[in-house]
């Protein structure tokens, strides 16, 4: 439906309930008067019944859960309320020229009663209900948009931005060097000469070095940078071990070592010190394990 439709649709709406309430509000009225209320209470009297109930309409559809149908319940009463209190001025005629008995509703008079109780507490619910309905609709928060939802529409606008090339240019083409045929060389001889009687020697031109050659020269060319010796401080300094060191340390780490696993190239992983240290010390080791002594410190 284009603006012009729902335009004239709302107008359409407003002129009924306007209308609707114009009946209304003429027996809400009078039945205002029967109960007591002066002109002014009695005129005002509708708007307090039938105005809650369209509060009470646009708070559901504002509400959402127990809120909405806490104002679904409100529209439900007032608008049950409205309908009888316009039936019973339906039924009594004397309610339109104001010749009933001040409070009299119905001959029967538990009727009567709950007539009047009817009457005189809608002006009282209406100031409860509707103050909780506007406090409801101030205080509600609308739901948030899901966050996948949220999302799955940036994927997708993301890909559909991606979709489309920036450029419709393809890659260039790769770029061929281009070949320079270098001059041949003049082989030298003799040209004959324009003086009759006498010849001169043709002038060679200069032997032209290739072209990889010059490059390689041009490299060799460029002096490179010393780098300067490494820093005493810089260097990692062990103390130097003693043999007697060495030996204690050998006999440590070999103590449960089978004979066939001694050998030089263990101990020196295991201690950390040079091949020939280590051939020492494995000699030294297999012969107190034959002996069954240790001997006195070896020397390196």
């Amino acid at each position: 439906m284009n603006r012009t439709g729902k335009t004239l649709l709302i107008l359409a709406l407003v002129a009924v309930v306007g209308m609707a309430f114009r009946v209304s509000w003429n027996a809400l009225r009078d039945i205002a008067n029967a109960v007591g209320a002066d002109s002014t209470a009695a005129t005002l009297y509708p708007f307090v019944v039938d105005g809650l109930m369209a509060l009470a309409l646009v708070a559901t559809l504002v509400l959402v859960g127990d809120d909405r149908r806490f104002a679904l319940k409100v529209l439900g009463t007032y608008t049950g309320a409205s309908l009888v209190l316009n039936y019973v001025h339906g039924l009594v005629p004397e309610l339109h020229g104001r010749a009933v008995d001040w409070g009299r509703l119905a001959d029967w008079d538990p009727a009567n009663w709950a007539l009047v109780l009817l009457a005189t507490s809608l002006p009282v619910g209406s100031i409860y209900f509707g103050s909780d309905l506007v406090a409801k609709v101030l205080h509600h928060q609308p739901t948030p948009i899901p966050a996948a939802d949220t999302n799955v529409e940036e994927s997708t606008e993301t890909i559909m931005k991606r979709s489309t090339a920036d450029l419709p240019v393809s890659a260039p083409a790769p770029i061929t060097p281009n070949t320079v045929a270098l001059p041949r060389t003049v082989p030298v001889g003799f040209v004959k000469s324009t003086v009759p009687g006498k010849a001169f020697p043709s002038i060679a031109p200069a032997p032209v070095a290739p072209i990889e050659h010059r490059a390689v020269a041009a490299e060799s060319a460029r002096s490179r940078r010393a780098t300067g010796r490494v820093p005493e401080a810089a260097k990692p300094r062990r103390p130097k071990r003693t043999p007697e060191q060495l030996l204690a340390e050998a006999r440590a780490a070999t103590a449960g070592w089978p004979d066939a696993k001694v050998t030089g190239e263990g101990i020196r992983r295991a201690i950390h010190t040079s091949p020939a240290n280590a051939r020492s010390l494995r000699d030294t080791l297999l012969a107190e394990r034959n002996r069954g002594t240790q001997p006195g410190p070896v020397a390196a």
